[in-house]
């Protein structure tokens, strides 16, 4: 199957037909243990219609993991959110309650 990002990896066309299209993607860092990980959480109205949320940033490691650590939260808070370029969003401003289940669960978090 072809890439359809070729235009994303530098080499739009090549005329060589033993060319071969490199994946640019590169590994996902390993996650680091919870006490390392150095969570910061806060509070942002701008941009959202007047609607408050609670940003959580500063996870290092795999995708998986921060969407398994934003399905923890969102459930234990009893609210809505997402993951968005490696920010996990809370509806709400929910960022004591926050900060408390992320200590409980082991993270570093202020």
């Amino acid at each position: 199957m072809p890439n359809k990002n070729k235009h994303l990896q530098g080499v739009v066309y090549s005329t060589d037909p033993q060319y071969q299209y490199l994946n640019a993607e590169e590994p996902a860092p390993e996650s680091l243990p919870h006490p390392k990980q150095q969570l910061r959480v806060r509070i942002e109205k701008h941009h959202r219609g007047g609607k408050t949320v609670t940003i959580i940033n500063g996870f290092i490691g795999k995708e998986v993991d921060l969407r398994q650590l934003a399905k923890t939260l969102k459930q234990k808070c009893g609210t809505g959110g997402s993951v968005k370029d490696g920010l996990i969003l809370i509806q709400g401003e929910m960022r004591d309650k926050v900060v408390n289940m992320l200590k409980e669960l082991g993270y570093a978090a202020k």
